[in-house]
């Protein structure tokens, strides 16, 4: 398709190419989106503008919107990206445009990615404010070196915030996270203050474990009793109403030092700022025999049961599970994943077929750090805080498990898709 007209001295008309030209615009947080005139805006009306300087090189810009407001750039979903794959695969843009090149994504990895995809369509990218031509080695170049800094800043943002919250627990301080059972939060300090009704529930608890010395009648006891988790309001105003107790949740309530008046960071326990709700004592006597039980079933657990993503992980192409399996060669042991398809009917029924287990593992666990980075989220799912502080000490099965409910893995993209439900929801 062409239009365009360039009208030459001789008379003669040359027509340029209609260059169709995508706006992917995006914002890490929430915040400000509800304004007449927010950041998505202005990238957008930038980019507008360059499209229209370049009007008589044929460019156009397309009708869709690609806008993805409260998403992060260390990873691939976001919804309005992959809209936009979704129509370059179909050949429907030819050039995509974004404000910075950290809008695209802040990971080298996924942004060398999106560049192979765009390269395989012959779809050119720009960047509004970093002007660069990607078809020439050194436009590749600076390319990787504006983006390598991207990601460096925001792995050094990282640090300093993990630093900073690390140095504040080791003096016992409370830092956020999702509101505990039995305290609140004071809002003149930010300390925990004990919440006598909720407290006394605790106490209570801790005793019927020590009487049945079972998870299982524990939770049927609070059944019976009606008790809930702890409700809470959220500081943007969002109520979270208190939810029936399972397994899990009690374990969480029994194995949280802060109850004992501590605070846990990286598995070493600190004496806390605020008051102690059990005796030291006491949570000590219950959480030495959780690891009496632990370290009963660890040899039997390690051996049975490696995969990570066993029951969590399924074959986009077929629906089907996909299978947990290892082959052994010169002594090393290979995992993968297999789908269930491909294993009974042969390899040829399904495009999936093996998948290295490190592979999708790595991604599940990338995606999830990034999906919990932000503290807003945890509270809304439900994330333990000191299930958080075992996930990023790099024991990342407690919480795959608690708040995955399913894992999807497209062969033909590579693409591995997340679907998250509040923690306790699995128990």
């Amino acid at each position: 398709m062409h239009n365009g007209f360039d009208y030459k001295k001789d008379g003669r008309v040359t027509i340029s190419p209609v260059v169709r030209c995508a706006i992917y615009t995006r914002k890490s947080t929430e915040e400000g989106l509800d304004q007449e005139f927010n950041s998505l805006h202005a990238q957008r009306e930038s980019a507008e503008a360059y499209i229209t300087s370049q009007k008589e090189a044929g460019w156009k810009l397309v009708p869709d919107r690609y806008d993805d407001g409260g998403f992060s750039g260390g990873n691939l979903e976001r919804p309005a990206l992959r809209r936009l794959l979704d129509d370059i695969e179909a050949r429907r843009v030819d050039c995509v445009l974004v404000y910075k090149v950290d809008r695209l994504s802040r990971s080298l990895l996924d942004f060398a990615r999106l560049m192979d995809r765009f390269d395989r369509r012959s779809v050119s990218f720009v960047s509004v404010t970093q002007q660069f031509n990607t078809t020439s080695s050194l436009g590749r170049l600076t390319l990787n070196i504006l983006l390598s800094f991207a990601q460096f800043e925001r792995e050094i943002i990282g640090e300093r915030t993990r630093d900073k919250m690390g140095a504040a627990r080791r003096k016992g301080k409370w830092v956020g996270g999702t509101p505990v059972l039995g305290y609140d939060v004071d809002p003149a300090g930010g300390r925990l203050v004990i919440n006598e009704p909720e407290a006394k529930r605790v106490r209570e608890i801790f005793r019927l474990f020590k009487t049945h010395g079972s998870l299982l009648k524990l939770v049927n006891q609070l059944e019976a009793r009606r008790w809930t988790n702890k409700s809470w309001r959220s500081r943007s105003g969002v109520e979270h109403v208190g939810r029936p107790f399972t397994e899990s949740t009690v374990r969480n309530v029994l194995t949280n030092p802060i109850y004992a008046g501590k605070v846990e960071y990286r598995s070493v326990i600190y004496p806390g700022e605020h008051l102690a709700i059990i005796e030291p004592a006491l949570w000590e006597k219950v959480n030495e025999e959780f690891r009496g039980r632990q370290r009963k079933r660890s040899d039997a657990a390690r051996t049975k049961q490696h995969a990570l993503l066993a029951g969590l992980l399924f074959c986009h192409g077929c629906n089907r599970p996909m299978i947990a399996t290892y082959t052994s060669k010169r002594g090393r042991r290979f995992r993968y994943y297999v789908c269930q398809k491909a294993r009974q009917n042969g390899w040829d029924s399904c495009a999936t077929k093996a998948v290295p287990a490190a592979m999708l593992e790595e991604s599940v666990v990338f995606q999830l750090r990034s999906a919990l980075s932000s503290e807003e989220t945890r509270r809304e799912l439900w994330v333990a805080e000191s299930g958080w502080q075992r996930f990023e000490q790099d024991d990342p099965a407690s919480l795959v498990r608690s708040i995955v409910e399913r894992i999807v893995y497209d062969g033909s993209t590579g693409t591995v898709t997340l679907t998250l439900g509040k923690e306790g929801d699995r128990s």
